[in-house]
């Protein structure tokens, strides 16, 4: 799900098979490929889908799908494409192709690899909420999310309107089109643009949505789903409050084993000494005003979403976090340098959150009042004193968002031949497991594998054989169930 673009991974029946929208009269969909111009894709293909903005009227206005594709490596065994997907929403697909390989081995070699900019992200018409990048940098300058106090929350409510209402003025007609069963069917256009009867699919956080969604509408059309870091597909988008819920009891179970593994790692770790306690400590003074380190002001605000993004990465976003909260112990001594350069580089592109709240308000069900936030605030607290605001309001604005018709609600069950493999940290801030047991549950053809780690992207040489195998064979794990070990570990001796 959402994330700042410094911890952001390589990875993140239309309704049922009677009511596909009729093709129109003219040739199915193609790709016309080139070289890539842009700096960093230089070794890719390139080509634009027009798709069309409104599924449901295919010779109506139509919207350019920026795709990059890494042609297979020994072509006279190849299988077909790959699809990649990032999570979000708003990752873009094309940006996480900058400067390396979207796959390696023998996936770069049977695959032709492809990967996109979802509808309403980068470059594949970008959502608009501003009618200026000045506006926008204005209004996100004033934001206060997560809130501490009640005139706070009052602040967050208008301008939670002023945002949805942003959106609707200036996102256009294609703001009315941004669901995830939109993005599905953009998915199956590519799909049969690239010449494949069936799809084969790998994504992540958000990303592992959009493939349970193209599953659950287009099911014949599956050849393999491998899913990452999930999403709970019904409480996402059925069930919102009580999945955020869930959420914030995950990121705070993250938060005690980054605490416990800092506290074992002695000097490894800024923090060790009674961590849980020391981070506590300055969040509670933090939400009583602003630590001064240096002549940096560092508020509540610009804290705590960090944090939840840190608890993303155990190998860069764990030190990160640990050396944030000593250095603000220390205050007006602290490292201002070094509390700039951490909050800096875990801020969010705010193009990035346009799109993350456009696709989101299409998708799930929120309280349709903003004013109902502050309501239940207290059970986000008890789930998670800090954090949990932190995830209930970035969905506020939903509460002021128009409800999309055609977003896919439902069921989930995954009928294809081959049984989706799905891979999930035990320990993930933002999806915790009993997410991808839910999942599984509901998908009915998956296998689940547990990665024994933490943090958003497992890393885990095994996982990673297991999720190639599975590609290559359409042959998950054997059983319901089963476990890697991960690699590396959270603070490794040097």
């Amino acid at each position: 799900m959402i994330r700042s673009t410094f911890f952001a991974t390589a990875l993140t029946g239309v309704l049922a098979l009677a009511v596909v929208v009729a093709p129109a009269a003219t040739a199915g969909p193609s790709l016309a490929w080139g070289p890539c111009t842009e700096s960093g894709l230089e070794r890719y293909q390139c080509a634009i889908a027009e798709v069309p903005i409104d599924h449901a009227h295919p010779d109506g206005p139509k919207l350019g799908l920026s795709v990059v594709r890494q042609p297979a490596a020994d072509p006279a065994r190849r299988i077909g494409t790959l699809f990649l997907a990032v999570g979000g929403p708003g990752g873009s697909g094309v940006d996480s192709a900058k400067g390396r390989e979207l796959a390696q081995g023998e996936l770069a070699e049977r695959f032709d690899v492809v990967t996109f900019d979802q509808r309403g992200i980068g470059r594949s018409g970008q959502i608009r909420c501003f009618g200026s990048a000045a506006e926008q940098e204005e209004f996100w300058a004033g934001a206060v999310i997560p809130p501490a106090n009640r005139a706070e929350e009052r602040a967050a409510a208008e301008r939670s309107r002023a945002y949805a209402a942003g959106c609707a003025e200036h996102g256009g007609e294609l703001r009315k089109h941004l669901t995830t069963a939109d993005a599905a069917r953009d998915l199956d256009w590519l799909r049969e643009a690239v010449g494949d009867a069936k799809l084969t699919y790998s994504g992540g956080s958000y990303a592992s949505y959009l493939g349970q969604v193209y599953g659950a509408m287009f099911p014949e059309r599956v050849r393999a789903l491998q899913l990452t870091a999930m999403i709970d597909p019904e409480g996402y988008t059925n069930r919102t409050t009580s999945t955020l819920l869930e959420r914030s009891a995950g990121t705070e179970g993250v938060l005690r084993e980054f605490a416990r593994l800092c506290d074992s790692a002695g000097p490894r770790c800024a923090l060790s000494g009674n961590a849980l306690a020391r981070n506590a400590a300055v969040l509670d003074r933090l939400k009583q005003g602003p630590i001064h380190v240096g002549s940096l002001a560092v508020h509540y605000r610009d804290v705590v979403p960090t944090q939840a993004n840190m608890l993303y990465d155990t190998q860069v976003g764990w030190p990160a976090f640990a050396a944030l909260v000593a250095e603000l112990e220390r205050g007006p001594s602290g490292d201002e340098a070094l509390v700039s350069e951490i909050l800096n580089a875990s801020a969010f592109r705010l193009d990035f959150l346009d799109s993350f709240t456009a696709i989101t308000c299409a998708d799930v069900r929120a309280p349709q009042l903003p004013e109902a936030w502050p309501l239940l605030n207290r059970a986000f607290d008890a789930q998670s004193p800090h954090y949990g605001r932190s995830w209930w309001y970035l969905t506020q604005p939903c509460g002021a968002w128009p409800p999309s018709p055609q977003r896919h609600t439902g069921p989930w069950q995954l009928r294809s031949e081959t049984p989706a493999l799905l891979i999930n940290n035990r320990y993930d801030p933002v999806t915790p497991l009993s997410y991808a047991h839910t999942a599984q549950r509901l998908l009915g053809n998956a296998h689940l594998l547990v990665v024994e780690g933490h943090g958003h992207t497992p890393q885990s040489t095994c996982a990673d054989e297991a999720r190639t195998h599975y590609l290559l064979t359409q042959s998950p794990p054997t059983g319901h169930t089963s476990t890697c070990p991960a690699t590396p570990v959270p603070f490794p001796p040097t």
